[in-house]
């Protein structure tokens, strides 16, 4: 009763139906988040927004709910009144999943349409009828080519992470179904960050748009952040024994550990299960019965990390996340916030881990200057560290044994070995046992400490001396938006010559076939799990395409493409060589 008062003195006043203030009750929801109550009666009252909120502020909530206020629940076969579009299919199910929950008491149906699975049952599902689609740029239009989407209802259209799927190359994509939407439809945008291509959309496809901008929350003077965040520098083939090292020490409840390539997460899951962690791979190469089993592990308690890359991660939700670890310094300033804030929400407190190369440090710097926040450099913890934690962990192990009931049953083996053992003996062979079974006794190595000037770094080991990482540190000098012109050759810029190593990619698909720069950018991300900022020069001709792309992913880029289709066509990839 109380939590049914406090829902309606808090949601009631945003002007909301009493079917979703019944749900939301239900739910649990007492106030309404900052982005909910400032976005909700601006929706409710039909106007078009453009909002900017970090992850993790509510922001389904807040355009979910107007979308329900819209409904009418007594159609036999409804049609889309809503349009949600987003740019990953764990985001689509996600708030599909939201749609449904919020929704009960109107019976509200939602499709989620995505990439990946049979298009068939999509249409089935959509000729049954729905009341909102939420769907991935590029399969709504399929949809709408093929003439199975209805739009002809669609009284709202949102863009939700907006800057994500411009990133992903849907920039095209978005601009085609706006255009086939009702012209007097509202147009609601959200965003982690405003560049001006959201700006551009806003004043193209938006009428007079309130803008609702929610900051990250500052930490005061005086009081502790929620997210602790630490950096250590560390020689890239130390990596995977330093990451094992640090989260050892850490022992975090629950871990997302975000990695650049599907190839990297792989490699990595494989490492820390050596070591004896419960770990998870997610990423785009898995079809979406095997991420469900993942997410199912993972949010049951039953796996202690998820070892993702960012765009499979994208809109996934963990209640009792700890710690977010970033293997690789993230390209982009904004992705590090968007990481970052899975944790420290609800007033718990979390911890954010960056492992960097030395060549990675001016991105750091770059996040300092977007976060406003120093992130400090620790040492990697010593072999001496790790052992003593160890045995801290073997005391609280044997404390634990020793509180629980049921002792007398191995008396017998006491006294048998009594006769021949002291009890400190047995105690100590017993703890022995204990230890070896719960902590790894793989051999440990000292790990270089780079967070130190080079000139107090004398003793380190001489082959880190001239690791390749150090020698190209120069490859940061160049940002995506700063390299050095190229006389404008390819249709997009490629990497300055300090940049990483490029490689060449052969695409069988040209302009003749409907391919854009942006198709092969956003087929690329979404199967290899790389950046789209990380792709270099694209050239499409009528017949193939040639796509730059980091020389160390090549591999992985080809696995992953192997069965992908751009634009539901098949492709042939393979390297490409210049014939000279």
């Amino acid at each position: 009763m109380e939590n049914e008062r406090s829902v309606e003195s808090g949601f009631a006043d945003l002007g909301l139906r009493t079917e979703l203030l019944k749900a939301l009750s239900g739910l649990g929801y007492e106030e309404p988040t900052p982005i909910q109550r400032e976005a909700i009666p601006h929706l409710v009252a039909g106007k078009d927004l453009l909002g900017q909120a970090a992850t993790g502020t509510g922001k389904t909530a807040a355009f979910a709910l107007p979308i329900l206020q819209l409904l009418d629940a007594d159609e036999d076969r409804p049609s889309p009144v809503a349009l949600v579009l987003v740019p990953t299919r764990e985001l689509a199910m996600q708030v599909s999943e939201a749609v449904y929950k919020y929704g009960h008491d109107l019976r509200a149906r939602c499709v989620p349409i995505y990439g990946g699975q049979p298009i068939g049952r999509q249409i089935d599902a959509l000729r049954r009828g729905c009341h909102v689609v939420v769907a991935t740029p590029g399969r709504a239009l399929d949809h709408i080519r093929k003439n199975t989407l209805e739009l002809d209802g669609i009284a709202m259209v949102v863009l939700d992470e907006a800057d994500e799927m411009l990133d992903m190359g849907f920039a095209e994509d978005l601009e085609a179904i706006l255009e086939a939407t009702p012209k007097d439809r509202q147009t609601v945008l959200f965003s982690a960050t405003m560049p001006p291509r959201i700006d551009a959309i806003a004043r193209r496809h938006q009428r007079n748009p309130v803008r609702v901008t929610i900051e990250r929350s500052t930490t005061q003077a005086g009081t502790s952040p929620l997210v602790k965040q630490t950096a250590y520098l560390i020689p890239r083939h130390h990596k995977a024994a330093a990451l094992g090292r640090i989260l050892d020490i850490e022992a975090p409840e629950a871990a997302i550990v975000f990695c650049r390539t599907r190839g990297e997460v792989d490699q990595l899951t494989e490492t820390l299960n050596g070591r004896g962690y419960r770990a998870e791979a997610l990423h785009g190469g898995m079809d979406q019965e095997q991420r469900d089993r993942v997410m199912g592990r993972v949010r049951a308690g039953t796996a202690d990390l998820l070892i993702a890359t960012d765009v499979a991660a994208r809109g996934l939700d963990i209640d009792h996340l700890t710690h977010v670890v970033n293997y690789d310094v993230p390209s982009a300033p904004e992705s590090y916030v968007h990481r970052i804030g899975r944790v420290g929400r609800a007033g718990r407190a979390g911890v954010a881990i960056t492992l960097a190369e030395p060549r990675e440090q001016r991105q750091l710097q770059n996040i300092e200057r977007l976060t406003k926040q120093k992130i400090p450099f620790e040492k990697v913890p010593s072999v001496d560290a790790l052992r003593a934690r160890q045995m801290e962990l073997t005391t609280e192990t044997m404390r634990e044994a020793l509180a629980t009931d049921g002792l007398e049953h191995f008396e017998s083996v006491l006294h048998e070995l009594s006769g021949d053992f002291s009890v400190e003996q047995i105690a100590l062979a017993a703890i022995k046992l204990a230890h070896n079974a719960e902590q790894s006794t793989m051999d440990e190595v000292e790990i270089p400490d780079l967070s130190q000037p080079r000139e107090q770094r004398d003793r380190r080991d001489p082959r880190d001396r001239f690791d390749r990482s150090e020698r190209n540190d120069r490859s940061s000098r160049f940002g995506r938006d700063e390299r050095p012109d190229r006389g404008g050759r390819f249709e997009r810029g490629g990497r300055g010559r300090g940049g990483p190593v490029m490689a060449k990619l052969y695409v069988g698909l040209g302009r003749k076939a409907g391919i854009r720069p942006q198709d092969l950018v956003g087929a690329i991300a979404n199967e290899s799990g790389i950046s789209g900022r990380d792709i270099g020069d694209i050239k499409v001709s009528d017949q193939f395409s040639i796509v730059e792309v980091p020389g160390d992913d090549v591999e992985n880029i080809l696995r992953s493409m192997k069965h992908a289709s751009i634009r539901g066509k098949k492709a042939n990839i393979r390297r490409y060589r210049d014939e000279r």
